[in-house]
């Protein structure tokens, strides 16, 4: 039986049919739909963690424990999971252990593009790269069982082409994969340095081993064609160099690292022109010149974004993609926005107006920096905004902390910002934090967080209490109010950027896309009252309309969450239907 199948739904499907038991992971685009749809076979333990270092020690502990295991994240989470990760790779495995890993080359949803292949080399952990959906499934079955093998976590890299791509994938059975025995064993699992060493041994000695295996793998292989030109690739940027050249010959990698290099040099002896198609960094490029193999590579295509088809034929071959029609016109610039009755609207619209520095984080709310709102200036990591609070103030002094102010997302307050703001209260800070709560993790796709009461199956659980929470950490003042209610927000927020010691703010009203949120149906304009002033234009509500003579709402997109009428002076907006808002 065959199903057309996201590479991320795919991964899923290998995941149960490998016989996984534990599968833990932190949202992040393109790996989330990873998790979501591993939770929907209920003979695999399913859970989003606070943050991937967790979701890496949780599947390691079940790995330990016996069972086959695994987390998913995005490319910039495994930095964050980074720490177990490096010395797990000493330990080994009991159950076999696969991490998912999705890169973003061309950053469609990322702050930096990064090549999981370098951390993987780094970490000295092997890594399969699939190029469609069936291999997706096929790749992940497979490093289960090489993880095993070989006594090691494995990484499975993605690219979002391939993550979010559909493909015909085969269905096969879930093996029955019994527990393995757990026996204690210090000398590989507890890694004080006497232990340590001895295992740093081990690892260099599996790579070893490993290097020779991807040498006989079929994983890796040789699609022998016309001999003139030879392409050594994989991942989603086979399918681009089959498209642009044709019936080349192609070393085709599905073992990334360790490389093949026996595989290598049999290629590169039977053709004449060498070429490197790979995105992001020269990982495979600067090992085939170390072995003295005279490839070409990112001398003629760019480091940066992602590729086509096109690109590589007209960079390489120079041959120029034919347009088949000259459109003239400009498309217009089509930003993206917050969502009409978005609650975070209202916070940008104050802090904008209070004329305060925003340190920013990751989530919906970093459209916070765009025109009109223009109100955050820094946005690094998860997380950072409250440290960065705190670091500005001890860098500019006091008066620079009651013009300033951290803004964070529940869930990324969950993830990492926790941790920060014990920074500011334990060496004497007095930054403000906004917590914005929209009672879900919104940027990823609306996933349940230990704020929402919910486990990934939509099962409840017991909520993180925020103003406990952030009360247990000394933060003495910590308010909650509604972000649409402009005039109260903007009174606390003066006082608590006032107060001389740490203070949290409670942005609290959920994601207006959640499905019980209900408002009380669009607004119009009444021409006759408006005086195109304007100011409701600066709340950046894709729903007011400036057309040049006059201002209006568009009907398909207003939700008549009212944030306007809080705004307009002269009570111009009204409900359709003829109530005034």
């Amino acid at each position: 039986m065959k199903q057309l199948m996201l590479g991320n739904e795919a991964i899923a499907r290998g995941v149960y049919e490998a016989g996984a038991k534990v599968a833990s992971a932190y949202p992040g685009t393109p790996s989330t739909e990873i998790t979501e749809y591993i939770a929907e076979y209920d003979e695999i333990y399913s859970e989003w963690a606070p943050n991937e270092k967790v979701a890496l020690e949780v599947a390691i502990g079940a790995s330990v424990g016996g069972a086959r295991a695994t987390c998913a994240m995005k490319h910039v989470g495994l930095n964050v999971a980074a720490d177990p990760l490096f010395t797990a790779a000493y330990t080994g495995v009991n159950g076999g252990l696969v991490i998912f890993v999705a890169d973003d080359p061309g950053m469609h949803s990322s702050q930096n593009e990064q090549d999981t292949r370098l951390i993987a080399r780094a970490a000295k952990v092997p890594v399969l790269e699939p190029s469609d959906s069936q291999e997706c499934k096929d790749f992940t079955r497979k490093a289960f069982e090489i993880s095993e093998q070989f006594d090691t976590p494995i990484i499975v890299r993605l690219t979002t082409r391939v993550a979010h791509s559909q493909g015909l994938v085969e269905l096969g059975e879930r093996e029955d994969i019994p527990l393995k025995p757990y026996a204690k064993d210090p000398g590989k699992y507890v890694m004080m340095p006497a232990m340590a060493r001895k295992r740093h041994v081990v690892v260099e000695e599996r790579l070893e081993k490993l290097t020779e295996y991807s040498n006989e793998t079929p994983l890796n292989h040789i699609e022998w064609g016309d001999r003139k030109i030879g392409v050594i690739t994989s991942g989603i940027a086979y399918q681009y160099a089959k498209e642009a050249f044709g019936n080349a010959s192609f070393l085709k990698l599905g073992m990334v690292y360790p490389l093949p290099e026996k595989l290598i040099r049999e290629f590169a002896a039977g053709v004449e022109t060498i070429y490197v198609i790979e995105e992001l960094e020269p990982f495979i490029e600067d090992h085939c010149l170390k072995m003295g193999i005279p490839v070409k590579g990112k001398a003629l295509l760019p480091l940066i974004g992602e590729y086509n088809a096109n690109l590589i034929r007209e960079r390489i071959l120079g041959q120029k993609a034919e347009k088949l029609n000259n459109i003239e016109e400009e498309v217009p610039v089509r930003p993206p926005v917050m969502c009409p009755g978005c609650p975070h609207r209202g916070l940008f619209y104050v802090l904008k107006k209070l004329k305060l520095t925003v340190t920013g984080d990751i989530g919906c709310y970093t459209l916070g920096t765009l025109a009109p709102l223009e109100s955050m200036d820094t946005c690094v990591c998860m997380g950072a905004s409250v440290g960065m609070a705190h670091g500005m103030e001890k860098a500019m002094g006091r008066d620079a902390a009651r013009k300033t102010v951290a803004v964070i997302g529940d869930s990324t307050f969950i993830h990492s910002g926790i941790t920060g703001l014990i920074d500011i209260v334990y060496n004497k800070g007095t930054s403000t934090v906004v917590i914005l709560d929209n009672s879900i993790t919104g940027m990823t796709g609306h996933q349940h967080n230990p704020t929402t009461g919910f486990t990934i199956k939509g099962e409840p659980t017991r909520q993180v209490d925020l103003v406990k929470l952030c009360q247990a950490v000394g933060v003495d003042r910590v308010r909650v109010c509604d972000p649409f209610d402009l005039e109260t927000l903007e009174k606390v927020i003066k006082e608590e950027v006032a107060a001389d010691e740490p203070s949290v703010v409670i942005a609290q009203r959920p994601c207006a896309l959640l499905k019980h949120v209900k408002f009380n149906g669009a607004l119009r304009i009444d021409r006759e009252k408006c005086t195109r002033c304007k100011m409701c234009m600066r709340l950046g509500c894709p729903a007011i309309v400036d057309r040049g003579t006059h201002v209006e709402v568009n009907p398909a997109l207003c939700v008549g969450c009212d944030l306007c009428t809080k705004v307009c002076r002269f009570n111009a907006f009204e409900r359709v239907g003829g109530d005034h808002a």
